[in-house]
Order: structure tokens, then sequence, then C-alpha cells
């Protein structure tokens, strides 16, 4: 299943995708379901079974509407937490020979992450504002999964029973703060915290079985910069695995339904990694699309002033209009 936020007459709705439609959850079971995703995930298997039995649904069904007349927001505005590891180790390897660093051995030890700023959430086709002090601004390309029940000390074996489903994220970056600042040995913080963009939806975990390869999934992932590719990676590459990293995200901790975790980038997956001289780093109007095989397409365009203004009017319902060719 495909799962959504969107904008309906001024609220923020779960829906779930069907073709190039869209069923708000709450109405088409009769009000048995929540009208928020972060509830809907709470709700954990029950509520993925209860999904299941409602559809197929019409287009004209009480509370189906076409993707042309909502607004997609992220999948999970505000998620608890979002905690982004650093689990792809081509990236690992050239953006730190990019500084003239090698990778230290305890990169190899355990997987490591920080916590990014969960409530600066944007979703497709939202615009990015760039950072007033950023002149090297970058995209990130990863994938990442939600969880879906409470646990702790989750052992790497019993980790994918925690997790929900899947969704593309986008780890913007102000690459020359973020220089700036981690010369304290503290950090990334004002570099990552102004916008991580995650959609076009959550897909739930079942989807992708069909692309399982041991304990992995063969998921081509890209990214392109006004229709240029420039990154292509696969997840099946990746040295940490979810499993790897929810086991290390719960040790001694409880984690929670709502709570992200982000892969970090994958190899060849920002403009740091290629270098400048490849592309330049992003500037107001480029538009940059994230795909992931199974996961749909994540498009977000750098602001121009006069688009933050069209934003705010759109945030506030007074411009709900969208095309469906974002998922």
């Amino acid at each position: 299943m495909k799962l959504v936020s969107f904008v309906k007459e001024g609220e923020v709705r779960a829906g779930i995708i069907q073709d190039e439609h869209v069923a708000d959850l709450h109405v088409v079971s009769g009000g048995s379901l929540p009208q928020d995703m972060l509830s809907m995930i709470a709700l954990g298997e029950e509520g993925l079974r209860r999904m299941k039995s409602i559809g197929p649904f019409s287009e004209t069904d009480e509370g189906v509407h076409s993707l042309r007349d909502v607004t997609l927001k992220a999948p999970i505005p505000r998620p608890f937490s979002i905690r982004d590891f650093y689990a792809f180790e081509e990236h690992v390897k050239t953006a730190r020979k990019r500084r003239g660093l090698d990778v230290v051995p305890e990169w190899y030890d355990i997987p490591v992450f920080y916590f990014t700023n969960h409530l600066a959430v944007r979703g497709p086709l939202d615009f990015i504002e760039k950072p007033a002090d950023c002149e090297w601004l970058d995209y990130e390309l990863e994938i990442a999964c939600v969880i879906g029940k409470e646990g702790k000390n989750i052992s790497k074996e019993d980790a994918e029973d925690y997790i929900y489903g899947y969704f593309i994220m986008n780890d913007w970056s102000a690459r020359d703060i973020q220089k700036h600042e981690m010369k304290v040995g503290l950090g990334p913080a004002k570099g990552k915290d102004f916008a991580t963009s995650i959609g076009p939806y959550v897909v739930t975990k079942d989807e992708l079985e069909v692309y399982r390869k041991g304990d992995r999934f063969d998921l081509t992932m890209s990214a392109k910069v006004n229709g240029k590719l420039l990154s292509r990676g696969n997840y099946q590459d990746i040295h940490y695995t979810f499993a790897d990293m929810i086991e290390r995200a719960s040790k001694d901790v409880t984690l929670y339904p709502g709570e992200v975790i982000g892969s970090g980038t994958v190899g060849t997956g920002c403009i740091l990694e290629l270098g400048p001289e490849k592309h330049p780093w992003l500037k107001p109007g480029d538009m940059v699309e994230l795909e992931i095989t199974g996961l749909g397409v994540l498009r977000n365009t750098i602001a121009k002033r006069r688009e933050e203004e069209d934003h705010v009017l759109s945030s506030n319902g007074e411009n709900t209009s969208q095309t469906s060719h974002h998922v």
C-alpha cells in the first residue's frame, strides 16, 4: 500500500493511493480509522489489516478524490524524530577523500547517526528555501524507513518486524555552513536543520518483498537536477542494513511508532561527492528529482522569492490544487 498525507478543504488527512485517486482513510472506513498518519502508524499491524479490508474504492465513493484535486504533503508531516545514519561505504569514502580525509576505522565498528530537525520536514513539490548564508546548497539521495511498533534493545534478527514502511528522503545540506561548524567537532546542525524532504508516500514493507535480495533490497536510486542524471546507486550496496541501524538506534533506548530512520547518502548521491566541477551547487529555480525503485519520485524546487510567497499561500489552504505527475 502507498499511504499519503494530503490537504483537502484546508485539512490534512491520511490517505491511500489507488491508481490516480486518493481515498481519505477516515471517511472510507466509516470513521473507524484515524484522520492523521501518525495515528494510523500507531495502529501497527491491526491498522494495516483494516486498511486492506476496506478497498478497492470507486472514484464516486465519498472520500475518494482525484490526485489532481488535492495537495500532497509529506506522508508523515511531523515525525516524532529523524535519525539519519551514515551507512553507504562508497559515499563515506568519496566524501571524506574530497576533504583530504580517510575513513576512520571506527566507522566499521558501529553504524552512526545524528538527529535532524523533525519539525522542518517538507513534502513532494514543496519549495526549499536556501539558508541566507549558504552558497553551497546540496541534495542527498537517501532511503528511509518509519518505525511501526514500540521496542527497546531490538536485535538485528528481529528488527524488520519493527519497520512499518519505506520512503525517499532528501537530507538537504548547506555544505559551506556545515564545513565551518564541524571544525568545532560537533554537528552537523545548522548545515542541515532547515529542511528534510520525504515522500511522495510511505510504501508498506510488504510491497518491497518482490525486490528482496537476502537481507536487503535491489532498489535503484537516482537523482536528477533540471532533468540531468547526476546520481545513480542501489540500496543493496549499503554497508549497514536497516536491521543494523535499528539495532544500534534502540540500544538502551525505546523506539516508538512514527520515528524515522534515514540511510544516509547512497554512493554518488550528492554534489559534495561528485564535485562542483561536475555540477554546480544548487541555486534558486533548480528542480531536484529523487527516484527509488518501488518508492516513486520525490521532486522539489529551490525557491525563488515569489515561489516562497506562493508556497505560503498554498500551505494556508488558499491554493490547494496540484497535478498528479509527482507520484
